[in-house]
């Protein structure tokens, strides 16, 4: 009596289906592969369908650092076998991706991504400290100025606070446009790739 395997594919569903919110283990599982990161950029920069063997070619040029004429039939077979045995099932089993012969579309659920991905670079100083910071010194001004303590004795309180809020404002907006240009499908390129 011979045991045979049968091949699963991994999945990536939530009890709520398609129509629920995709859960925060559910999206972090989704993200953690860079390969599925990279298929979901190349789907969000559509806006139609991709053949699943145009969406190999792209990320293999990705993965690799070249252009898309660049790519071997080696680096695209790999990154094509990846796709249809495993990444394009399990976001499609997800709910995050309808596929219809070998074309592959983005559903509405693809829109609970964007949430997840504005993720601080190690390099960079997290918003929120940068907001502590800000808020921190800015009361200490307000304060100084009430009290009339040192230089901020002869500084009308007027001045302080539209300092302060031009500081949040110019702060606000440049958080926006970082955060922005993090997103999956935002730039020509994955933001991992962006320098």
């Amino acid at each position: 009596m011979s045991a045979t395997k049968s091949r699963s594919t991994p999945s990536y569903s939530t009890a709520g289906g398609e129509s629920g919110d995709i859960g925060r283990d559910e999206l972090f599982h989704i993200l953690r592969n860079q390969r599925r990161r990279f298929a979901l950029h190349h789907l969000k920069r559509r806006d139609e369908p991709v053949d699943v063997g145009t969406l190999a070619t792209q990320v293999a040029a990705w993965e690799n650092e070249i252009a898309v004429e660049e790519v071997t039939s080696d680096q695209r077979r790999r990154v094509y076998n990846a796709l249809q045995q495993t990444h394009v099932p399990g976001l499609e089993e997800s709910g995050i991706v309808h596929v219809d012969r070998r074309e592959v579309a983005l559903t509405s659920r693809a829109e609970d991504l964007d949430i997840y991905l504005e993720v601080v670079p190690g390099r960079d100083i997290p918003w929120s400290e940068y907001y502590l910071a800000l808020g921190s010194a800015s009361l200490a001004a307000l304060v100084a100025v009430g009290l009339n303590i040192g230089p901020f004795a002869g500084v009308p309180g007027i001045a302080v606070g539209m300092f302060v809020t031009v500081a949040f404002l110019v702060s606000a907006c440049a958080n926006y446009y970082h955060q922005h240009e993090s997103l999956i499908g935002a730039s020509e390129r994955p933001p991992e790739l962006r320098e």
